[in-house]
């Protein structure tokens, strides 16, 4: 099986012009398979040059982890779509990646997996309002929040889109100014 993950050119046209293929796919949905597809060999798939275009999305690639100490499955319906989080081993941080289908949708999801009492920054990496995976694949939106066990969120994803979310622990200090979700 092919585990790779990470392409952020989802014409192949603008690579080979006699290659009229596609990447179904946005690049937050991209981001989220590095979660939701487990390998602990992963790699990062496209070309340099494209991650030099969205070096704020590659972050995410940079920072989610390879291996894991437990799994928790949010929400899914085969076929459609699946939320997953994992919490990276030997750490206390935690990623979230959410693949979505053709249809729209918002995910509801709970943090009720985190550590009670501790406070961690969420970024999350996730769909803009206009994206889609033919006519808008690489327009993304990056966000920070403050989040401990008893947040909540919202969050949209756009057909052939998703979300990715890595959670980091952090002090008081660290998260002084962030919004609360």
């Amino acid at each position: 099986m092919d585990y790779t993950p990470g392409i952020f050119e989802m014409d192949m046209s603008k690579l080979n012009p006699e290659n009229d293929s596609h990447v179904n796919s946005t690049i937050a949905n991209q981001l989220a398979l590095y979660v939701t597809m487990y390998s602990p060999l992963q790699m990062a798939a496209d070309l340099p040059q494209h991650y030099k275009q969205f070096m704020d999305a590659f972050q995410f690639i940079k920072d989610v982890g390879i291996d894991w100490e437990r799994s928790v499955y949010l929400e899914a319906e085969p076929g459609d779509y699946i939320t997953i989080a994992r919490k990276e081993k030997n750490t206390n941080n935690w990623f979230v990646g959410n693949v979505n289908g053709e249809t729209p949708r918002t995910a509801k999801i709970a943090f009720d997996f985190l550590e009670k009492g501790k406070n961690y920054i969420a970024t999350i990496y996730a769909d803009a309002e206009d994206a889609h995976y033919k006519t808008n694949p690489q327009a993304y939106e990056i966000t920070k929040y403050r989040v401990n066990s008893r947040s909540k969120l919202k969050q949209k994803s756009a057909p052939g889109g998703g979300f990715a979310i890595s959670i980091i622990e952090a002090d008081k200090a660290e998260v002084k100014g962030l919004k609360k979700l």
